[in-house]
């Protein structure tokens, strides 16, 4: 929801309070404010221009001269590119040394042999999404519909000056889908009265039950349908200042009695729709259920085939419109538009969802139905929309409403004792204060002893429970005036459990390491559902999908970190190093749970080390990675019982891969991403690992112990074995520890070698083995026996010869 500073100060006073002051205060009462917004903060220098003449520039075909009058004493010379500047016009110029969005600066130019000074600007070069540009100047310059003066502050004109708060709400809060919602919330933070329209449309003689009939069909999913009628409108261009506040509120301008019906909606949060009475023929209104198959276009063009479990608007004869969703095609107002039926109704929420969903039709109006509108604004609404457009389009209002149905539902009433409420929130509120919060809130209350009741408006239907009502009061007390409190008790063990501080361990270890923690999504699209999974399985499906991209559980973190990493890389951050602890979800069958297990995963980018004094610059690589994974397993004292098989899962390099074992069972992947895959998603080299924390968490452990520095000298030999390309060096790695015996402390690869000299299909593996005997200092007798015995079992075992 976007709300404009300058549209909600009609409602309630907020003067005093800055929108980022504002914004605070709205975040800490309950309803979250990702961001202001202030559009014209990065610009300067804009006005209102009059174009005096317009020619054809004389060295180009689509440039043209204009003199403009900017407020200064003599007109300034414009080139200009758009099609359709003209003289006569009011525009938007920026004037020489004006700054547009993006920090682009106008200075004086010459274009094609001629000067140019300053810029006569679009929409989209004021900073206003395309999106939200009114038709006629989707392309081109913008024109002032109404009167200004040349020399004015143009960002004032188009309301550029306003600040935007975006509000992030939850479900529940429907009723700051609107700015009179959100005038009630920003009342009550305050402590300040509501002003609220109060719509008495002038009327004709005529009624409007003579100009139109209603009847509901399906009362079930339609209690109540009002429609007023407005005759003689003339249809044109909305007022500069109720276009500007629309393209704030995220909504496009088309015409005056399209915006005034969306102007209502933001304004009271009670979907409109106008019908061109004329062309709706019959005179006739009926709300039913569609026919199966039955089909008919709506206002983007599209034919739709409608099923006997949607809602539509009839002339008693075809659909005119999908309830809720949109209109149609056939009843559109449009430029020669006379006479307009307007429609104020209360849908059932459930049935706009299921059209809205199966046709793909998402719009500002079936939103408020899915999740409730007031049904005590919908005649208000009605009366609203009816006035203005007397007003603004000239029209005039047939006496009284038509009205079908009734839906009046009574105002819930909800108690709750103070002591619950303190014992909740660990107060001491007196009942003074809980009834002051209540009529902040303009809720009205009954106060019995201990005990207070409350009726709550039918705008906010979220107050259900009385821990609905201590939700009110903890937000507008203050979430930072709660006292705060340790659990008190026995049985109530402080402290993280083995589990938990195993998990804090692993994380520290890898942000020790130099990884970035990162958080995903649990929800992921089919393809990406089973994609590099230790155990691929059915993928779990959603029953009500947000979305197409989130209608899985996962079964594995790496395609949500290589996202991750590709965004990152977007970015011009190469090289990144992201790790992830989360949940997977695995199938375990037909309306079975699925299983969940908890893993980390990790991915690495670009240079793993860089000194920039030293000029050094180190590439992630296999090694890196799996040094980090051994690293880990050495901090939970498992490095012994760690080992690594080559491995070419799908999505990974089938060469640089491994899985990872803990007492020989598959805990885990390492390795490089396929580079096919690597391409897809516009990355370099990336390696990647994911391992089962559960697991690795929960392996059995020794007693930490510690062994004493050898007080003797070691003695180190190196040996280069000949061998078998496909034996591995893990393989040897064995065997040299299981022949070393106590003796051998130590034993690493450092050197492999295949090439010139080299046997074909032969390779050459170099160790470093260190000997220590912990009592006395070895003889290189002692070495040489144990040495030779080493070398005995890797002629025996691997066929292994000493490279010479």
């Amino acid at each position: 929801m976007f709300v404009s500073y300058k549209w909600l100060s009609q409602y309630v006073d907020i003067a005093d309070q800055s929108p980022e002051e504002l914004a605070e205060k709205i975040t800490r009462a309950g309803i979250e404010v990702e961001g202001v917004d202030m559009p014209a903060s990065d610009m300067k220098g804009i006005v209102v221009g009059y174009v005096q003449s317009r020619e054809q520039h004389p060295n180009a075909d689509k440039l043209s001269k204009c003199m403009v009058d900017v407020g200064e004493e003599e007109p300034v010379q414009i080139i200009c590119g758009a099609k359709n500047v003209d003289a006569g016009q009011y525009v938007a110029v920026a004037r020489t040394g004006a700054v547009l969005p993006g920090n682009f600066k106008i200075k004086r130019a010459k274009l094609r042999g001629e000067e140019s000074n300053g810029m006569i600007c679009s929409l989209s070069e004021l900073g206003i999404e395309s999106r939200l540009n009114p038709k006629e100047y989707a392309e081109g310059i913008f024109n002032f519909p109404n009167d200004v003066t040349p020399g004015e502050d143009a960002l004032a004109a188009l309301n550029r000056d306003d600040a935007i708060l975006e509000l992030s709400l939850t479900p529940n809060r429907s009723d700051a889908l609107s700015m009179i919602g959100v005038a009630y919330e920003v009342a009550a933070i305050l402590g300040r009265s509501v002003t609220i329209p109060q719509p008495n449309p002038a009327e004709g003689n005529e009624h409007a039950a003579e100009a139109v009939q209603i009847r509901i069909d399906a009362p079930e999913d339609n209690p109540v349908y009002i429609g007023r009628v407005v005759k003689n409108v003339q249809v044109g261009p909305s007022p500069l200042w109720m276009q500007t506040l629309l393209m704030n509120a995220g909504v496009r301008p088309h015409n005056n009695v399209v915006d005034i019906t969306n102007y209502v909606l933001m304004e009271y949060g009670q979907p409109l729709h106008a019908f061109d009475l004329d062309r709706v023929g019959t005179g006739e209104i009926v709300v039913r259920r569609a026919e199966e198959g039955e089909t008919f276009v709506t206002l983007d063009d599209a034919e739709r085939t409608l099923s006997a479990d949607q809602l539509v608007i009839t002339n008693g004869k075809e659909p005119i419109a999908l309830a809720g969703v949109m209109g149609g095609a056939n009843s559109e107002v449009h430029a020669g538009t006379v006479n307009v039926l307007i429609e104020s109704a209360y849908f059932d929420g459930q049935i706009v969802r299921a059209a809205s969903k199966a046709h793909g039709l998402r719009s500002e109006a079936s939103a408020r139905f899915e999740k409730g509108v007031d049904p005590a604004r919908v005649k208000a609404a009605c009366d609203r929309a009816a006035q203005l457009m007397a007003e603004l389009a000239g029209g005039t209002v047939l006496a009284g409403s038509v009205v079908a149905g009734e839906y009046a539902p009574e105002p819930k009433k909800v108690s709750i004792t103070l002591d619950r409420l303190n014992t909740r929130l660990g107060t001491d509120l007196q009942m003074g204060g809980v009834e002051d919060i209540f009529s902040r809130l303009q809720f009205q209350t009954e106060t019995n002893g201990d005990e207070i009741t409350v009726t709550v408006p039918t705008r906010r239907g979220d107050i259900t429970i009385p821990e609905d009502l201590t939700e009110e009061v903890a937000r507008l007390y203050g979430y930072d005036h709660i006292p705060l409190t340790l659990p008190e008790g026995e049985s109530l063990p402080g402290g993280l459990s083995p589990y938990q501080l195993g998990r804090r361990t692993a994380r520290r270890y890898l942000e020790g390491a130099g990884f970035y923690q990162a958080v995903t999504y649990s929800l992921t699209s089919e393809k990406r559902a089973t994609q590099f999974a230790l155990e691929v399985r059915k993928p779990v499906a959603l029953a009500m999908p947000m979305s197409e991209e989130r209608a899985f559980l996962r079964e594995s973190l790496l395609p949500h970190l290589m996202e991750v990493a590709s965004y990152n890389s977007a970015r011009q951050m190469g090289s990144a190093s992201l790790y992830e602890t989360g949940a997977v979800y695995l199938n375990e069958g037909e309306n079975v749970q699925p299983k969940e297990e908890e893993r980390i995963a990790g991915i690495v980018t670009g240079l793993w080390q860089e000194h920039v004094w030293q000029g050094e610059k180190k590439p992630a690589d296999f090694f890196a990675v799996k040094g980090v994974i051994e690293g880990l397993a050495a901090r939970f004292g498992l490095t012994d019982r760690l080992s690594f098989e080559q491995a070419g899962p799908e999505g990974f390099h089938p060469g640089r891969t491994a899985s990872v074992l803990l007492d020989r069972q598959p805990i885990g992947v390492v390795g490089q991403l396929h580079p096919a895959l690597a391409k897809e998603v516009d990355l370099k080299e990336a390696y990647m690992f994911e391992l089962k924390l559960d697991v690795l968490l929960q392996a059995a452990r020794e007693e930490l112990s510690y062994t004493a520095i050898p007080r003797f000298p070691s003695i180190s030999r190196d040996i280069a074995l000949v061998v078998d390309r496909a034996v591995k060096a893990a393989e040897l790695e064995g065997i040299i520890k299981e022949a070393g015996g106590s003796l051998l402390t130590n034993v690493h690869v450092f050197d492999v070698y295949e090439g010139e000299r080299m046997e074909e299909g032969k390779k050459s593996v170099a160790f470093a083995l260190t000997y220590v005997n912990p009592d006395k200092t070895l003889t290189d007798e002692e070495v040489t026996a144990v040495h030779e015995k080493v070398l005995t079992a890797l002629k025996e075992k691997a066929n292994a010869d000493l490279r010479t």
